[in-house]
């Protein structure tokens, strides 16, 4: 049969996990009761795709469009995965990313003009790709949202920036596991937007630690997620999918994963050298060129962000601005 996603919607206050072909959702629970959360799959994933397939293909009802649901005033499209897992992010890995950022923040020799910037940028890219490793930190389960969820600004920091990123979800226990046989322990692919603070990365107080990810990455509603996991078995090539992201309709990124310097199996090996991952982790991949420290425009209040990847999906996120209650940490400092 054609392809079809995973997905988690709540429902009058009710988790259900679904199948979504083309609009149409089918109820899992149908065809395997003991599936109560999306992340039960995973005990058989191979098996309970083929009978979900089987279903479906058998002449299933759906049980309604996922654009009506999507919209519904008592329905939301919660993370495709439940319970969320970890998140493991890998940062500086799109080439042209990298070498705009390093001309934004000027990062490269003293006095160096952006062209000069970008050529020592390249070159430094090159060579870790050739000789190094991917760099790779880590979020936290409460950081994460859904795709249509409203983006709350944080009362703390400033120039909030956006990242698109593909989301690699592990479908079983993954540890050491080799580059060539890295594809086989993915359960399927999905959308994330790692959102960031720019203003506290950097630790000026500990200046020799250097980057504070902690709590520049995981402020509430960071990592919108979703709307579905579209599972390995329908992407012959991750290193195909077009992603595009708009600020208010305009366009701000517009790259292809082939951009990746180190790409899906390179980054779960890696990854998977250092920490046991688990079913139902995040990898994400890192972001493509076009951020807001490159267009020198952070989000706001009111902003609408809209992103897609090829066939994924897409989010659509209103922000909202922050609360101005600051935390108990930030309270009373000048």
């Amino acid at each position: 049969m054609d392809s079809f996603a995973i997905a988690s919607l709540e429902l009058d206050g009710v988790e259900i996990p679904v199948v979504v072909v083309g609009d149409d959702v089918y109820d899992i629970r149908d065809v395997l009761p003991a599936v109560h959360r999306t992340g039960d799959l995973f005990t058989e994933w191979d098996a309970n795709l083929d009978r979900l397939a089987e279903h479906i293909v058998g002449g299933a009802q759906p049980v309604g469009s996922f654009e009506a649901l999507r919209t519904s005033v008592d329905a939301r499209v919660l993370p495709p995965v439940q319970p969320v897992g970890q998140v493991i992010a890998a940062g500086a890995n799109y080439r042209e990313h990298i070498i705009q950022m390093s001309v934004a923040h000027g990062l490269g020799s003293d006095g160096a003009s952006p062209e000069l910037l970008r050529d020592e940028a390249a070159a430094e890219i090159d060579e870790r790709v050739r000789s190094g490793d991917p760099y790779v930190w880590t979020g936290i389960p409460s950081a994460v949202s859904g795709a249509y969820d409203d983006i709350p600004l944080p009362d703390v920091g400033t120039d909030i920036d956006w990242e698109l990123e593909l989301g690699v979800v592990i479908g079983r226990t993954t540890h050491r596991v080799s580059v060539e046989d890295a594809l086989d322990y993915v359960a399927g692919y999905t959308i994330v937007n790692d959102l960031t603070v720019r203003s506290l990365v950097p630790r000026n107080d500990m200046a020799k630690i250097g980057t504070d990810w902690f709590r520049a990455k995981n402020q509430p509603g960071f990592f919108p997620t979703g709307p579905w996991l579209v599972p390995a078995r329908f992407v012959p090539d991750p290193t195909a999918f077009h992603m595009l992201l708009r600020l208010n309709s305009e366009i701000m990124q517009d790259a292809t994963t082939d951009d990746l310097a180190f790409d899906v199996p390179a980054l779960l090996s890696y990854a998977s050298s250092v920490a046991i991952l688990q079913p139902g982790d995040v990898l994400i991949t890192g972001s493509p060129a076009g951020n807001g420290s490159h267009w020198k425009r952070f989000l706001r209040g009111g902003d609408l962000v809209e992103s897609t990847i090829t066939g994924l999906g897409d989010q659509r996120n209103l922000v909202r601005g922050p609360s101005g209650v600051l935390p108990p940490w930030q309270a009373g400092r000048p």
